[in-house]
């Protein structure tokens, strides 16, 4: 007996942790989240589940135009909105291991701004304190027209509101300082921010559906999701374009580095996958993407280069939100599991659909 109890021992060690680390994630109860929020006209949208690359679960439910009750598919092109920020930081890293820029230069070396001492890894971390863009040109610009990168930094010169805070002092959240990075990348590099972005990403992990349109682009295609805000007083979606708050997208519509990219998820998938590799940067590179800021007190903001970051959890995600879209990339490191959503009826129910699909996956992963 004495002999057999080892073996035994290693039989049972050998059962519970095949138990306890092969739990698949339970996808069953994933559809029925999604299907209970369709059912009451809570989520439009779809979501991808890939395992190391693989496509799990992918469902469409909803409608590209509520209007005409025309279905969305897997394949329906939404706006990104701030999720496009992974791609504007990653043209940043492209040139810096080039040897076109450090991430300590001080944006005025580049830029010509009335903001002095702030470096590009603060634009990067949105530890910048430079104000808002958008309520500048809110304020001032000619809304005939539509205002560029140029236009942006012309009237951030002309109007040169306050620092929200001194560089490094505290995490804020910046579109501010995308607008920025884009221009950058155009300064060190000499090419087009759209004609770069889809040149050394888009085209190179043959994202065939993704790209940095333009409204009449997007109108051209059929496939391409339309944002719905819903409104009580009709008891149904209606098209965001329709109300004022999203006009920027129009006097905007030139705007280049803090959204603007639209894509599907099985596009968004080819480039989480492309993370692992070195298809577009080094992985010493990319490392600094999930790196956590250092403030200037010495506190840590577990905000990166257009991630944010969960280190206790193994997690980097961004989120993004515009008239009528929610979407959202939840990057499980260790695992190399992927959530994506894509949502356009911007449901109050994305967050707490979000939470309980990402509980649907850590339960999978709980050792």
């Amino acid at each position: 007996m004495k002999k057999l109890f080892p073996l035994y021992i290693t039989i049972v060690f050998v059962f519970c942790c095949t138990t306890i680390f092969s739990q698949s994630i339970n996808y069953g109860k994933v559809d029925a989240i999604i299907s209970d929020l369709a059912s009451i006209n809570k989520f439009s949208g779809v979501v991808l589940i890939a395992e190391e690359g693989k496509l799990k679960y992918n469902k469409a439910v909803g409608y590209i135009d509520y209007a005409n009750q025309k279905p969305l598919n897997k394949n329906s092109i939404f706006e990104l909105a701030s999720v496009s920020k992974q791609f504007t930081a990653i043209t940043i890293m492209m040139v810096k291991e080039k040897g076109l820029l450090r991430y300590d230069d001080l944006v005025e070396k580049y830029i010509n701004i009335p903001y002095k001492g702030i470096t590009i890894r603060q634009l990067l971390t949105h530890t910048s304190g430079l104000p808002d863009y958008q309520a500048i040109m809110d304020a001032y610009w000619d809304k005939s027209k539509v205002a560029g990168n140029d236009d942006i930094i012309n009237y951030l010169n002309k109007y040169a509101s306050p620092k929200l805070f001194q560089p490094g002092e505290k995490y804020l959240y910046s579109n501010t300082g995308y607008v920025l990075l884009a221009s950058i990348l155009e300064k060190v590099s000499g090419r087009d921010f759209i004609e770069f972005c889809n040149t050394e990403i888009f085209n190179k992990l043959k994202m065939n559906h993704t790209a940095i349109r333009s409204l009449k682009e997007k109108a051209k295609i059929k496939n391409f999701a339309l944002g719905h805000v819903f409104v009580p007083e009709r008891n149904d979606y209606i098209r965001a374009d329709s109300f004022p708050s999203s006009n920027y997208t129009i006097w905007l519509g030139n705007r280049k580095g803090p959204g603007r990219v639209s894509s599907t998820v099985e596009d968004l998938l080819k480039w989480d996958q492309a993370l692992y590799t070195n298809k577009l940067v080094s992985q010493n590179t990319l490392a600094d993407a999930f790196t956590p800021m250092r403030l200037n007190n010495g506190t840590i903001s577990n905000y990166g280069f257009g991630w944010e970051l969960r280190p206790a959890e193994n997690i980097v995600w961004h989120n993004g939100d515009n008239p009528g879209y929610k979407t959202i990339i939840i990057r499980f490191l260790k695992s190399n599991i992927t959530l994506i959503i894509l949502c356009n009826n911007a449901t109050d129910a994305f967050e707490n659909l979000t939470a309980e699909l990402k509980n649907c996956i850590q339960a999978h992963l709980v050792p």
